[in-house]
């Protein structure tokens, strides 16, 4: 798996001459939802995304006020093909993703898209997120509930209409399907290998962008993953 992350983060730079290949996806500011979820009276709510290599979606919601757990996993695809070696033959229909559980009297599910597309991931590259290559790789929303999907929508119309980006958003919404957790090997890969070539590339610059686009949001203590029995 790490040897697999390193042979691309090399190959990349080999071929596109290394710094252009090896910089992190460009963080934007974006305008906050004007449709969220209703706010809460009590209760977690789940959210899952996928954007390129779980490792770095899962470290920025680590760090963000408000979610209790990011777990690392997969979605889109069969329970059976949840395998990180057989969902990265791009054949299996799921997405490298993270299911986060957040407070919703803390932090709204639009916050956490706005995070999402201004410094997660590149919204805007289709099947792709930097060295990463293929459909396991995705921009995608799965949205685990009507209202969700409704605000992740009208979101996506909204920065579409605004020209937040300078190409169109190709994030898709997948409603209606299950989550699998990760392998535990992947649990917090960044907190654990802060100084893995792809981490310190790829995903270490997502970190420094949260705490830049979202001082008020940022926790400098990372919420790991509990152990699963």
């Amino acid at each position: 798996m790490t040897i697999r992350r390193s042979i691309v983060l090399v190959a990349a730079f080999l071929v596109f001459g290394g710094t252009a290949a090896l910089a992190a996806e460009e963080a934007r500011e974006v305008p906050p939802p004007v449709l969220d979820e209703a706010a809460a009276d009590a209760g977690m709510e789940t959210a899952v995304l996928a954007g390129g290599c779980f490792w770095g979606v899962q470290g920025v919601y680590q760090h963000v006020k408000g979610v209790k757990s990011a777990i690392s996993g997969y979605a889109g695809g069969e329970a059976d093909t949840a395998h990180y070696r057989v969902v990265g033959s791009g054949q299996t229909g799921h997405a490298e993703s993270v299911q986060i559980t957040f407070d919703p009297r803390r932090i709204s599910y639009g916050r956490i898209l706005q995070i999402y597309f201004s410094v997660a991931h590149d919204p805007t590259q289709l099947n792709r997120q930097g060295p990463d290559v293929g459909p396991q790789y995705r921009s995608t929303i799965f949205p685990l509930s009507a209202e969700q999907e409704k605000v992740a929508k009208a979101y996506i119309a909204q920065l579409e209409e605004a020209g937040t980006f300078d190409a169109p958003i190709v994030t898709t919404i997948e409603p209606d399907r299950p989550f699998y957790r990760a392998e535990d090997y992947h649990q917090d890969f960044l907190a654990n290998n802060p100084t893995h070539p792809y981490i310190v590339a790829n995903d270490l610059p997502k970190i420094k962008n949260l705490q830049t686009y979202f001082p008020d949001t940022y926790s400098p203590v990372a919420r790991l993953v509990e152990p699963h029995h």
